[in-house]
């Protein structure tokens, strides 16, 4: 597939995070000979904006911006000027969310229809990251909700990320808003993820609390990577559902990736603690499995989940 002809340097928004660190990668894979890669971080330490330059690719330039800021938001923009965004970044924890619903709102909805406004003023290609948690309030159909079902979000996050998708289809009509379930796979010693959270707990010798009453479609992040950048290098339009293709607890994701990591059945199920979603299910839905047919039909990408005895 050849990249699509817009001119200007590729920006991964979010690049130090547990997505954006794999996109970053993938995407430099995809750019043309002398295609120019900006990744922006939040940086908003010195140890993370050290950490970020030692898992971001070495031949990409890094760009520290707090998207909350309208003035660093459009100075980057302007500076950059790109030809493509994939726009990963978010404020993502239900908690932070919900304790700082004011940031959440800027970060997540208001940062992403300034970007998805500029992208279309300057025919830029937009690739905008959304979540399953657009979904929650209403129980899932029989195979997952699909992208015609109408979403109903339980939590702060859920909200601001469904408000940032409608104003950037309306911004950006062109623009391709990518709805991502659960990631998980490797996250370059951090913990991040549905499984690697999970392996850095045990190694430290603790037991995890994991749901047995939510329910998932888990991708593995690098499958996520891959169909952002293949969107970004299309001119596929509107939202598609990128998942994983089977419905799985969190407690059934935690056993296969202890499995995965050489244990026994017995041995995985002894590692962790069952629990229920109790309290917490004001904000963490059941279930917000997403049906992927329609991105297995178009993508050249392979959804890659969790295979039972795979880390």
């Amino acid at each position: 597939m050849e990249p699509m002809g817009r001119e200007g340097p590729w920006l991964v928004t979010g690049a130090g995070g547990f997505l954006g660190v794999h996109v970053a990668h993938r995407a430099l894979q995809a750019l043309p000979r002398g295609g120019r890669l900006v990744c922006q971080v939040h940086g908003a330490t010195a140890a993370a904006r050290t950490l970020a330059r030692e898992l971001l690719p070495a031949k990409g330039t890094m760009a520290v911006a707090d998207l909350a800021d309208p003035a660093q938001r459009a100075g980057l923009l302007d500076d950059l000027a790109p030809g493509t965004v994939i726009h990963a970044a978010a404020l993502s924890r239900i908690a932070d969310c919900e304790s700082d619903p004011g940031r959440a709102q800027e970060v997540n909805a208001a940062a992403s229809e300034a970007i998805a406004r500029w992208c279309a003023a300057r025919g830029a290609r937009l690739v905008h990251v959304s979540t399953d948690l657009v979904f929650g309030a209403r129980e899932a159909p029989p195979g997952g909700f699909t992208e015609e079902h109408e979403p109903g979000p339980l939590s702060v996050y859920g909200r601001t990320k469904l408000a940032a998708e409608a104003a950037v289809a309306a911004a950006h009509p062109s623009a391709a808003i990518v709805r991502l379930p659960l990631l998980l796979g490797p996250s370059h010693g951090r913990g991040l993820g549905a499984s690697d959270s999970v392996l850095l707990a045990h190694g430290r010798g603790e037991v995890p609390r994991l749901f047995v009453d939510e329910w998932r479609t888990p991708l593995d992040v690098r499958s996520a990577a891959e169909a952002l950048v293949e969107l970004a290098r299309r001119e596929f339009a509107g939202r598609l559902h990128v998942a994983g293709p089977e419905r799985l607890s969190r407690h059934e994701i935690g056993l296969r990736a202890l499995r995965g990591q050489g244990l026994r059945a017995d041995q995985a199920r002894a590692a962790l603690a069952a629990s229920s979603r109790g309290e917490s299910a004001r904000l963490r839905p059941a279930d917000v499995s997403l049906d992927a047919a329609r991105a297995r039909a178009l993508l050249r990408t392979l959804l890659v989940g969790l295979p039972d005895g795979a880390g």
